[in-house]
């Protein structure tokens, strides 16, 4: 079984399906197209079309555009998952994955299946991380996280700080400062590190793989994508930089009623704060199987559990697969747990 029926999960299902076994895929959406469905609406990929496909099927250009809209994606997995007629169950949410035997008894929010085997391929876009900065229940203006960021327009005269030093913080707060109808102050714990301009995501891609081989080679560690920098200078953020509307401004010390106060102890009002400030791996699911580690995570050998080897976990991060979060990057993960699967049973 595979729980969740974005990139990872589709990508498992191929890699299962050639594999010879029988499987479902249960995915709690609506709609193909896992996380890429929810974005905002002027968002592109790091990378072109044929560096953002998925294994057996190259996603085709967009026309107009290198870098493909979050819709493109959405119409290529609708695609995909139609084109190898992925058996994908959706409305689907699961609750729980509990021992049963030398089985799973995987329980959802609408029955319960039983499996030999499970992949969890669930992301983080349901699991946003807001932190506890202090204030946050005075603040009267609207709080929203990168989830519920959607267009400018929805911020037409309002004064909006834009929280997060990474990409989403950097891409929603040169989408609202490039747009013009809203007062934008962008604030980081630290200085902005963009990536050098020539830098998308098929190199960053490389970068990732480059590092998981030295440290299974047993080499040192050369410090991956995050050694360059945290902002990908995708052409909207590069534009908004190089005309001086993307000026971080360091952390504020707390919100207040109507709000911020700075650490000079000067004030700034605002009527929203946009939480672009990551996501957490939504693993609640497997909280049954008693298998968490430090920060969370489930320690896992490439994508199988240490605790549970008939447990794989898919698309989480470089925990579990170089660039294994990204189209481009999940194949190749997704086809090792395949062929552990199949020789497990």
């Amino acid at each position: 079984m595979v729980i969740g029926g974005g990139q990872s999960g589709l990508a498992a299902g191929y890699h299962l399906r050639r594999q010879g076994l029988d499987f479902v895929i249960l995915d709690a959406d609506a709609a193909p197209g896992g996380a890429w469905q929810h974005m905002w609406d002027s968002l592109h990929l790091f990378s072109p079309a044929e560096h953002s496909s998925l294994p057996g099927r190259l996603m085709p250009a967009q026309a107009g555009e290198t870098y493909p809209g979050a819709g493109h994606a959405v119409d290529y997995l609708a695609d995909y998952e139609k084109r190898y007629e992925l058996p994908v169950q959706r409305g689907i949410r699961v609750e729980a994955v509990r021992h049963d035997g030398d089985q799973f008894r995987v329980e959802a929010d609408s029955g319960t299946w039983r499996a030999r085997t499970v992949i969890s391929s669930t992301g983080s876009w349901s699991r946003p991380f807001v932190p506890a900065v202090p204030g946050r229940g005075t603040f009267g203006g609207r709080q929203l996280h990168t989830v519920n960021y959607r267009s400018p327009a929805d911020f037409t005269g309002q004064r909006v700080i834009v929280v997060g030093g990474g990409n989403s913080g950097a891409q929603i707060a040169a989408d609202l400062a490039l747009d013009g109808r809203a007062d934008v102050t962008w604030a980081t714990r630290r200085p902005p590190r963009f990536l050098p301009d020539d830098i998308d995501g098929r190199a960053l891609f490389d970068v990732a793989t480059a590092r998981r081989r030295a440290l299974d080679a047993g080499r040192s560690d050369p410090g991956g994508v995050a050694s360059l920098g945290d902002v990908v200078a995708v052409p909207p953020v590069r534009a908004a930089r190089d005309a001086g509307l993307l000026r971080a401004q360091p952390m504020f010390a707390r919100l207040t009623a109507d709000g911020v106060r700075w650490d000079d102890g000067s004030q700034s009002r605002a009527d929203a704060v946009i939480w672009c400030t990551g996501f957490r791996p939504a693993l609640s699911h497997l909280a049954p199987l008693n298998l968490r580690g430090p920060r969370g995570h489930i320690p896992t050998a490439g994508t199988r559990a240490l605790g549970e080897p008939r447990l794989h976990l898919l698309g989480y991060g470089d925990w579990t697969g170089p660039a294994s979060a990204t189209l481009i990057g999940v194949g190749r993960p997704a086809r090792d747990a395949a062929r552990a699967i199949a020789q497990l049973l």
